[in-house]
């Protein structure tokens, strides 16, 4: 089974073509950063116009090199949630034109569904035998817009339960907005994550704390720890330079990075589940990847990581979980609608107080 994946949910309009086996025989993604670069973050309004501006030379390049005509495919899948909702309108607007001219079923995927599943994909020759993680696991997915850890049993929704969200920021929301205060441009992420392995946080460890440390929760918090960057640049009136920014954004980096990597061992320990799977654009950040394979390696559990393609918003994930849907003999109709929500049932709630 050959599916056409599309993803239009943020600010990447992506299409890829993959097999029910996790096979990617091609993936596209149009970036939008240049266009969102001068506002610190993403549009809305300017993510959908130029969504509507590159779907279909994206769709044509996926199909092209893939070696393949729209009515080739076996199945449309495309995010129908959670996104921006005039961004998710443009993939699935392109997505039942094309099922409606083909014939070809369709599948609408949630879109952390396809984060979660990302550690399927295999792409090229270096993948074709990498080791796949086997139901159950935990998985950290870890995004701009989304921090959680799930117990995964099966690739379905009803198979996914979530074990702790963030209560406030996503921790690549804290990158990036603190990315912002230190004046490294957007998107941050990459820039702190660079920045930190050339720092020593011993050296800014005060100025950075550790949130919700000493909990047994498993959810999380970031808004404190980009709180306390933002007042210890106010009381020098401006943002460190040279080694004393790397020595913050390293201060910064390993106070996320210890508390996502603690909660998803204790997450592991808690549901007696050996293996640990990372999804989500942070996933890429190289100090939770090695931070993890640490902590993984001393309490004998085994971590899979995506490539960093695979990690980033793409739609090669989605095309894969719309095969398992499909292949599982699942379709939706023309009237599948758009939502800003995950299909995922919350146990997190946002905010402050006593749980």
């Amino acid at each position: 089974m050959r599916v056409l994946g599309i993803e239009t949910s943020c600010d990447e309009t992506a299409a890829a073509v993959v097999t029910e086996a996790g096979v990617v025989l091609s993936d596209v993604v149009r970036s939008q950063v240049e266009a969102h670069a001068p506002y610190g973050g993403v549009v809305p309004e300017i993510a959908s116009r130029d969504h509507a501006r590159a779907i279909v030379p994206v769709i044509r390049e996926a199909l092209a090199r893939a070696g393949m005509q729209p009515g080739d495919v076996d199945g449309i899948a495309v995010t129908s949630r959670p996104g921006l909702l005039g961004a998710l309108l443009v993939g699935l607007s392109a997505a039942k034109g094309l099922a409606f001219t083909t014939g070809k079923p369709l599948v609408g995927v949630d879109h952390l569904v396809g984060h979660l599943l990302a550690v399927f994909l295999r792409r090229g020759e270096a993948e074709a035998e990498a080791p796949v993680p086997a139901y159950p696991f935990i998985a950290l997915l870890a995004s701009g817009g989304h921090t959680a850890l799930y117990r995964v049993d099966a690739p379905r929704l009803s198979a996914i339960r979530e074990l702790g969200a963030t209560r406030d920021d996503a921790a690549g929301e804290a990158f990036d907005k603190t990315a912002k205060l230190l004046g490294l441009g957007y998107p941050g992420g990459p820039v702190v994550d660079r920045l930190a392995a050339t720092g020593d946080a011993s050296r800014a460890k005060d100025a950075v704390p550790r949130s919700m440390a000493h909990r047994e929760s498993l959810e999380f918090s970031f808004s404190g720890v980009k709180a306390s960057v933002m007042r210890h640049v106010a009381t020098r009136g401006k943002p460190p330079e040279g080694q004393a920014l790397a020595d913050l954004c390293a201060a910064f980096q390993a106070s996320v990075v210890g508390t996502l990597v603690d909660k998803a061992v204790r997450a592991a320990k808690v549901e007696a589940v050996p293996r640990i799977v990372l999804g989500g654009g942070v996933a890429a950040n190289r100090g939770l990847r090695a931070k993890m394979a640490e902590a993984c390696a001393r309490q004998k559990l085994t971590l899979f990581v995506p490539s960093f393609a695979s990690c980033t918003d793409n739609a090669a994930m989605i095309a894969y979980a719309g095969a398992l849907r499909l292949a599982a003999g699942e379709r939706d109709d023309l009237g599948l609608e758009p939502s800003t929500k995950t299909a995922l049932p919350r146990v997190t709630r946002k905010g402050a107080g006593i749980r």
